[in-house]
């Protein structure tokens, strides 16, 4: 529950690298996430080159983190092994809050930039990093050390928990 209550959408980020193997583990919890019939249809690019990192500012206008990022992961769906494409954007959505936790327990400020279902977003993104047609990015997910501690926050509203019914 720690890393639930303390992840926070972070946007400033310490000169601190990002070691392989915390990579790795944010990765690992992606693809452990829940997919409708067991379908898993994800990809992950690490991005990590500066001059694309600096592209994706000039694509999405909410990306501005990108320059203090180490690195970031963007969610794609293989939509050739969706098995139920109409949920594409909830298993794609599943394997993208696995490393948001992940990357909080493991000491890492994120954010979430959405991509889908914007168009424009979409086919920039595919240029840029050269999908495949069937490929669809999904969201990006800017990672680095946060400049601040993470706090737990109490976001429990009472009045949005209905019991048996309305």
């Amino acid at each position: 529950m720690d890393a639930i209550l303390k992840r926070r959408s972070t946007r400033t980020y310490a000169n601190k690298p990002i070691s392989e193997d915390v990579i790795n583990k944010l990765l690992h919890a992606g693809m452990s996430a829940p997919s409708a019939m067991h379908s898993s249809p994800w990809h992950f690019i690490v991005i990590s080159d500066h001059d694309k990192m600096v592209a994706v500012t000039k694509i999405h206008p909410y990306s501005q983190m990108m320059l203090q990022a180490q690195c970031a992961i963007l969610v794609c769906g293989d939509q050739s092994i969706e098995t139920l494409p109409e949920y594409f954007q909830q298993n794609c959505a599943a394997a993208a809050e696995n490393i948001l936790i992940a990357a909080t327990d493991l000491g890492l400020g994120c954010v979430w930039v959405g991509l889908y279902p914007n168009e424009q977003y979409r086919e920039d993104f595919k240029k840029l990093f050269n999908l495949p047609q069937h490929i669809e990015p999904f969201a990006l997910i800017p990672l680095g050390y946060p400049t601040q501690a993470l706090t737990p926050s109490n976001r429990l509203d009472s009045a949005r928990i209905h019991k048996d019914s309305w």
